[in-house]
């Protein structure tokens, strides 16, 4: 027997640690090479830690959220006879963080070191035998009581699993056929519970959570809070009317053949990039510490997007330099990749502004947070028809607020207010976000 240490390898990067997302492995396991260990993250993207070699999990170098550095220990794995060295040195010598020379091997042999551990986890008292054991055990179960229970009432699995979720015993249901059903349920939840009506909490008291912020939702929270800290915002919403753009958009899906169908995030990038030329303290970034502000001439749109692992911003380079069609491409698979966790770590920075968008939840106005080191975030909200006096008539009219947040460092009320007016008069007259 002998023990391997693998070490946390140098990710690039100039990283100097990494934090622990999520272990795939935990102490006693048995794992085959090139299974997968760990998920570890930096600033700059997340990794999949894979075994080198074959054998059991003896140690594991923290909890899930603990930061550790590089070149420190991940996993300790006691591997059966003897590892081959020559192949140690190889794997060490891919290690960029690998050191050199006396040195090095110095360190192999720390690595390799023999192991005979006795296995301690598990203890009998003093003076027991196995046979003891195994009696006591007997012994245990023939004091339990004889397992006479009632029949297990009929019920689909469907039946049993929602039961269990909102805790009903089965037992206290009365079926009205041979199986136990829905109707039976809901006959049971809202008028037969023994307290006349169906309480207010629709399902069982839930226990309380603690759950550790580690991960993607540790920098969500790192990056909001930072923003909030830092920057002084200030928010403007203005409403507009959909109406004509939205019509626009009905007739190039009527007529889009093979091309994706349209939503109106690629009608509004396309607002925000002709508005931005008049007004280019929006599109820039701010270095505080610095004292320094970029104007950026291209424009590298951040679009926020809810994932499973919680907000991120994929980047739309160069939106300016786009069509309608080429960003409805590129907005479906920047949002694709987000989601599924295949994002390359260069396509979720070097933002130079930010939309951020709730689709149909949108509600009346936001009033979006800052991407620092950003000084301008748009957030569309909700369209809603409402009546609409025009010339002393009242007409049904597709209305949208729209919302931007802006650094007051940088940005004035009144061109954060002015670009928005011109934002609207695109959208208001979406002929022109075709014109040249």
């Amino acid at each position: 027997m002998s023990k391997y240490l693998f070490n946390l390898p140098d990710i690039g990067e100039g990283i100097a640690e990494a934090e622990i997302v999520k272990w795939h492995i935990k102490v006693g396991d048995v794992v085959a090479e090139d299974d997968q260990l760990a998920d570890v993250m930096t600033d700059k993207a997340t990794v999949e830690m894979e075994a080198p070699v074959s054998g059991k999990i003896t140690a594991i170098a923290g909890e899930e959220g603990d930061i550790i550095a590089i070149g420190s220990m991940l996993v300790e794995i006691e591997v059966e006879g003897d590892v081959d060295l020559d192949e140690l040195e190889e794997l060490e010598a891919s290690d960029p963080s690998d050191q050199s020379g006396e040195e090095a091997r110095s360190s192999d042999k720390n690595i390799l070191q023999d192991a005979e551990i006795e296995d301690k986890s598990i203890k009998q008292p003093e003076g027991s035998t196995a046979q003891e054991a195994s009696a006591a055990t007997a012994d245990a179960t023939d004091d339990k009581p004889s397992d006479k229970r009632a029949p297990k009432p009929l019920a689909t699995p469907a039946v049993r699993q929602r039961a269990r979720e909102l805790g009903v015993d089965l037992s206290e249901v009365k079926a009205q056929g041979e199986h136990i059903r829905h109707s039976d349920l809901d006959a049971y939840l809202n008028y037969g519970s023994g307290q006349g009506y169906r309480p207010s909490g629709a399902s069982r008291k839930r226990e309380d959570e603690t759950i550790k912020v580690i991960g993607m939702r540790r920098k969500i929270a790192q990056n909001m809070a930072e923003s909030k800290r830092n920057i002084p915002h200030f928010s403007y919403v203005e409403e507009i009317d959909m109406t004509e753009v939205e019509d626009m958009r009905a007739d190039l899906n009527a007529n889009r053949g093979e091309r994706p169908k349209l939503t109106l995030l690629p009608l509004m990038v396309v607002a925000i990039c002709k508005a931005l030329p008049e007004f280019p303290m929006l599109n820039a970034r701010y270095d505080d510490e610095a004292g320094v502000v970029t104007r950026h001439g291209a424009v590298h749109l951040g679009l926020a997007t809810q994932t499973d692992q919680g907000l991120m911003v994929p980047v739309l380079r160069n939106a300016q330099d786009m069509n309608i069609w080429q960003l409805a491409i590129e907005i479906g698979r920047l949002a694709s990749s987000a989601r599924d966790g295949t994002a390359k770590a260069a396509e979720l920075s070097g933002s130079t502004l930010t939309l951020t968008s709730l689709g149909p939840l949108g509600g009346i106005a936001t009033t979006p947070v800052i991407n620092r080191p950003e000084v301008a975030i748009i957030g569309p909200n909700k369209i809603v028809e409402r009546p609409m006096i025009i010339d002393g008539e009242i007409h049904a009219r597709k209305l949208m607020n729209l919302s931007i947040s802006c650094d007051h460092r940088v940005v004035d009320g009144y061109d954060a207010a002015s670009y928005v007016q011109a934002l609207k008069h695109f959208l208001e007259t979406p002929v022109l976000l075709f014109a040249d």
